[in-house]
């Protein structure tokens, strides 16, 4: 039998910390968690296009934006819709303007691809923020959070906030162990030699731009289930969740927690929430209140983080060990 590796007794102990923390927490931390989870399975959608196929996406809050539309549009007015339909749809839905977008956009690359998958993201918001149907500017309430029922019988109810957070637990490791295993196959290693050297990869007969067009849209169905789960939770959906600011801070997360591991997207999407809820609770200081001023000080740490630290802070492991291979080289030298 293996040896377990550190990192992943360390996965395990999370995982299972997770798990039990419903029973310990505050109404206010398991939500908080919950929001969380939401936001990592969102990092890892954009961690499959940025970190393993070098696809670098301004406009991937489009795909999150869309599915908590499709929800406040799938749920009759003043009631609750059905999960097991409106999720589907919602997924669906997001998969689909993503298949539209990446045919159009992946036959560009490297900065033109930045901006015009940027350009796509900013003619969704506006058409949701400049027209009535989808409420403007204002966006959608969502009053009540999707019903589980099957023929009658519903197994669990989302407007039980510990149901809520057990399910988005549950989405979240089968979102992880399922792009292990895609990664881990020969899909992922031809997307990974796209992201290295994407000429040699068509030299040897892979046809890259479905490869590409299938991250895309996978990428895109994800982000759609995260962005369904988040509207349920907030009990509303507005143009800023799929704006560029919302493209923006997911990006940070996977760069925060290292770009190309999907361990390093959940991290940094936990650790970037605490961060801010940190920051803004800052005292004052000399007259100064630090915490009106956060996001001057998150953008510092991010710059400090991008700096220091080119792996994220997975990067930190392997600095560690580095460090401690040193001095055992030097005795034995």
């Amino acid at each position: 039998m293996g040896k377990l590796r550190p990192g992943t007794i360390i996965l395990v102990v999370c995982l299972l910390a997770l798990a039990v923390l419903p029973w310990f927490a505050e109404k206010y931390y398991v939500q908080l968690f919950t929001k969380m989870m939401i936001m990592a399975i969102f990092a890892m959608s954009l961690d499959l296009l940025v970190g393993f196929t070098g696809l670098v996406s301004l406009g991937h809050a489009a795909f999150f934006g869309v599915a908590g539309y499709v929800l406040a549009f799938a749920a009759p007015e003043y009631e609750a819709a059905n999960l097991w339909v409106s999720l589907p749809l919602a997924m669906a839905c997001s998969g689909l303007l993503a298949l539209v977008i990446g045919v159009l956009v992946l036959r560009t690359s490297g900065i033109y691809f930045i901006m015009v998958t940027l350009a796509f993201a900013q003619m969704v918001f506006f058409l949701f923020h400049d027209t009535e149907f989808g409420g403007g500017a204002d966006g959608i309430y969502v009053y009540a959070k999707p019903v589980a029922a099957i023929a009658g019988w519903e197994p669990f109810t989302l407007e039980n906030h510990t149901h809520f957070y057990f399910v988005v637990l549950a989405l979240l490791v089968l979102v992880y162990t399922g792009l292990r295993i895609l990664l881990d196959s020969l899909f992922g290693r031809v997307i990974v030699g796209i992201r290295v050297n994407e000429h040699r990869m068509r030299s040897l007969g892979y046809r890259t731009f479905r490869y590409k067009l299938a991250c895309f849209v996978l990428a895109g169905v994800l982000a759609g289930m995260a962005g369904y789960f988040a509207a349920a939770q907030f009990g509303f959906v507005n143009p800023e969740t799929l704006g560029w600011h919302q493209s923006g801070s997911v990006l940070m997360m996977v760069i925060l927690g290292g770009m190309g591991t999907l361990t390093g997207a959940v991290v940094g999407a936990f650790s970037m929430i605490l961060l801010e809820l940190g920051l803004q609770g800052l005292p004052a200081i000399g007259g100064m209140d630090l915490s009106k001023h956060w996001q001057l000080l998150m953008g510092g740490f991010i710059v400090c983080a991008v700096l220091l630290l080119p792996h994220g802070l997975l990067g930190l492991g392997r600095t560690a060990s580095r460090l401690r291979r040193k001095p055992a080289e030097a005795r034995d030298g």
